[in-house]
Parts: C-alpha cells; structure tokens; sequence
C-alpha cells in the first residue's frame, strides 16, 4: 500500500490519509469543502461542491490518476433537495466518463459541509 499526500488538497484532520494506492487501484478518502490551507469554504452547494472536485482533482494527481479513470464515486448530501444542484456540477466533471456512482443523504457530514465526496479510480 502506497499513502497518497500532497498539498494541493487539505490535509486529512483525523487519522487517515488523503488517499491509499493499492496495486494500480486508488482509494480517496472523502473530500469537502476545504481549502488547500484547511479553510472551510462558504458558499452554497453548487461552490461547495465545485471546492470538492478541486480537491479530488488534486489527489487523483498525485496517486496518477484522473476523473477519466474513476470507476465509482460516492456521493454524500445533507439534503436530498440539493441533488439536482449537486448532479449539475458533478456533470461537469463527469459530462463524458460517467462512472459508478451511489448518493446518499446522510445526517450530518464533517464540519456541517453540504457535500461530501469519495472516489475509486485506476491508476495510470
């Protein structure tokens, strides 16, 4: 197993690594929307769920990866009622390669954020 880091992505803030290669598949661990430096974004779910494609754009980098090679994303609302919004920005960076992809509501996500987002991707 290979730990995926880099600063172009907030760093983890518990104990878990950004992302884990394993043979030529990667792992990301949730991404919301945090700066690079670690600052909670402001903004509604549309710019808070752009700040989580910037963020999983970064580590799909470092672990040579891409949206291209994602094979399934999970995606994780406060609510529902944001889905459309959601899928309208999850659209542009899915708009041709459209992977796996679950969507769930869920409670509550870290720091009360609107969206969280995980992938699964081959490494290149």
């Amino acid at each position: 197993m290979k730990i995926v880091q880099t600063s172009g992505a907030p760093a983890a803030i518990g104990p878990y690594s950004q992302g884990i290669i394993v043979d030529n598949m990667f792992y990301s661990s949730g991404q919301i929307p945090l700066t690079a430096e670690g600052e909670l974004l402001q903004g509604n779910v549309q710019e808070q769920t752009h700040q989580v494609f910037k963020n999983l754009a970064a580590v799909l980098k470092e672990a040579n990866a891409s949206f291209e090679t994602v094979v399934k994303a999970t995606v994780f609302i406060k609510n529902m009622d944001d889905f459309a919004a959601i899928n309208e920005v999850y659209g542009q960076y899915f708009n041709v390669h459209k992977p796996a992809r679950s969507c769930v509501e869920v409670a509550r996500l870290p720091k009360d954020v609107l969206v969280e987002i995980e992938v699964i991707a081959l490494c290149k």
